[in-house]
């Protein structure tokens, strides 16, 4: 989901997690409808459904080891049943996103920008999701950064077949990652389709101004005309 800010990307992003009530219209995740749900079904739901926050630092407790926090859900959860478990499943997870077991008693003052993200994305990961919802989930990071989040992205959705809804406001980012888009303006969807062929072809004004401003899209976008 690409537009520029106050479009309605993250608004949309926490609707479908369950964080927002939607104003009207439905959710719906392959046959599962998750609007107007009863109260426990949304945490059943969570399961496979987790959400990737913008700012790593924020959205990790300070208080927490790496440890802790990436056992949360196995606890909230009850998704393991001992001790010993729990430690080779969170080992597991943090190699997942190319971090070793040194990082396991630090603080996520005492990492990275880079880390604390691949942390978050372990943490969410940890319940088996299919799908992982990531609200401009590099944007808060260097440039080089951002390359090795999207790598790491793009190697987890081969590895453990999952699909992403990513919102972003940089389309130079949806290049690399996304199959499909979709674009929002002022609450609304302008387009919707295949990656491909929104960048080859974009039929809606706003997606043509977006593309026009992302350095080396314009001379593909005009021939797309």
């Amino acid at each position: 989901m690409v537009g520029e800010s106050g479009a309605g990307k993250s608004t949309l992003a926490s609707i479908l997690v369950g964080f927002t009530s939607a104003d009207s219209g439905t959710v719906h995740i392959g046959d599962r409808e998750l609007t107007g749900l009863d109260r426990g079904s949304p945490r059943e739901i969570r399961r496979d459904l987790q959400f990737v926050f913008q700012t790593p630092f924020t959205s990790l407790d300070p208080r927490y080891t790496v440890a802790k926090i990436v056992a949360e859900p196995l606890h909230a959860f009850k998704a393991v049943t001992g001790r010993q478990e729990r430690t080779a499943r969170v080992n597991e997870l943090l190699k997942a996103v190319a971090l070793d077991e040194s990082h396991l008693h630090r603080l996520p003052a005492e990492l990275s920008g880079g880390q604390r993200q691949r942390v978050a994305i372990a943490r969410a990961l940890a319940l088996n999701p299919g799908i992982l919802v990531l609200d401009e989930a590099v944007s808060a990071l260097d440039v080089s950064v951002q390359a090795q989040i999207l790598r790491l992205l793009v190697d987890l959705q081969a590895e453990f077949g999952l699909s992403y809804v990513f919102v972003t406001h940089d389309l130079g980012v949806v290049r690399l990652i996304a199959d499909d888009v979709t674009v929002m303006k002022d609450g609304a969807v302008v387009e919707t389709g295949p990656a491909e062929r929104v960048f080859r072809s974009p039929r809606h004004a706003y997606t043509r101004e977006l593309l026009e401003a992302v350095p080396g899209t314009r001379f593909t976008v005009a021939g797309a005309r």
